[in-house]
């Protein structure tokens, strides 16, 4: 059965490998960076606070304020600031941060077919 290339690698007559889409790339590159995309789909279930995104992923609190910021810099999270008393913050997906909803949707059920549980060991399920 013949294989499908993916559009965005594009073929090459001269010889030389087939090179990624600069846009893919850099999409790999952000959401590949350790915590933005388990953090992304942590919130695809709704706001959270520091301490539960903590806890909820094993992130130490610097990591995790270095990378809530970057993704709230990328306009994919926005921080929430509830004065209180007591003053409560939260981290939500922003209308560019739900965009990709679809993407990690489909993600998760071809991980749920494709890496079954017993070939990713050490890794949960989820």
């Amino acid at each position: 059965m013949p294989t499908r290339r993916a559009a965005s690698v594009a073929s090459s007559t001269d010889g030389q490998p087939p090179a990624c889409d600069a846009t893919l790339t850099r999409a790999f590159t952000f959401l590949g960076k350790r915590w933005n995309g388990l953090l992304l789909g942590t919130l695809m279930h709704g706001p959270a606070g520091f301490a539960e995104l903590k806890r909820g992923l094993g992130i130490s609190d610097s990591m995790l304020s270095d990378r809530l910021n970057e993704l709230t810099r990328a306009n994919l999270v926005e921080r929430k600031v509830d004065p209180g008393p007591p003053v409560a913050v939260t981290y939500a997906l922003t209308d560019d941060g739900l965009a990709i909803s679809p993407v990690f949707e489909a993600l998760v059920k071809w991980a749920h077919s494709h890496l079954p549980a017993e070939q990713c060991v050490g890794h949960a399920d989820g």
